[in-house]
């Protein structure tokens, strides 16, 4: 039986808990969590079903299932070129913490290669290793539940700092754009001030007033969509 290659909480350096993590990947991660939780309890279903009908194509959604089981719990833990990997400190409590999600995971599919690798050759140990695994899946639930909600809980944190960075950009922004209207208006005061010599002046000044007018308009544009 192939053992899954777990990642241990010491070869996580501080790069990869701290690295940058944009929408698209937390959408990723969250669906990712929620595969995950989905083919553990598949897996303990068909196991089920194949060894009690073999040859009926139980076995093959099985091992499907094992394997996207598997596939996903790796990019969440190591990442891959989609998904960051564990990238925060809560991530990386919940898995190696208190919690030891990363070696709950990892013992089931352990186990899962066990069971359906008994079930194949219709060894004895097939029925106990069968309860075994759908225990383990019950008990697992709750647990793939929690990890889910806290990715859940993370995008949401993201999206919030994110519009939160926005607003602000444009706020200062906004605020430039009134710096240089009144540098406008005192230039347009000087320009008539100085009569037919600040003629050029005057121009330049209206260029201004005019740039200041759609840097406005985006803002308003951009705040808009920021509200909503």
């Amino acid at each position: 039986m192939p053992p899954f290659d777990a990642v241990p909480a010491k070869a996580l350096n501080a790069h990869a808990i701290s690295r940058h993590v944009s929408g698209a990947a937390f959408g990723n991660l969250i669906n990712l969590s929620g595969r995950r939780r989905f083919t553990s309890q598949r897996l303990a279903l068909y196991a089920v079903l194949a060894e009690q009908n073999p040859g009926a194509g139980h076995m093959t959604i099985a091992r499907d299932a094992l394997k996207l089981l598997t596939d996903a719990h790796r990019a969440l833990v190591q990442g891959n070129r989609d998904t960051p990997g564990i990238f925060c400190d809560e991530l990386h409590n919940a898995y190696f913490g208190p919690l030891q999600a990363d070696a709950a995971i990892s013992a089931f599919i352990s186990l899962g290669h066990d069971a359906l690798a008994a079930v194949e050759r219709r060894a004895p140990a097939a029925d106990g290793l069968v309860t075994d695994l759908i225990d383990s899946a019950a008990r697992l639930l709750p647990l793939l539940n929690e990890v889910t909600q806290l990715y859940e809980a993370l995008a949401r944190r993201h999206a919030e700092q994110a519009q939160q960075k926005r607003a602000a950009v444009m706020h200062r922004i906004e605020t430039i754009a009134k710096q240089a209207r009144m540098v406008a208006f005192n230039a347009k005061v000087v320009a008539v001030r100085a009569g037919s010599d600040g003629r050029e002046f005057s121009v330049v000044a209206s260029a201004l007033t005019d740039i200041t007018g759609e840097i406005d308009e985006l803002v308003r544009q951009a705040l808009g969509g920021i509200d909503d």
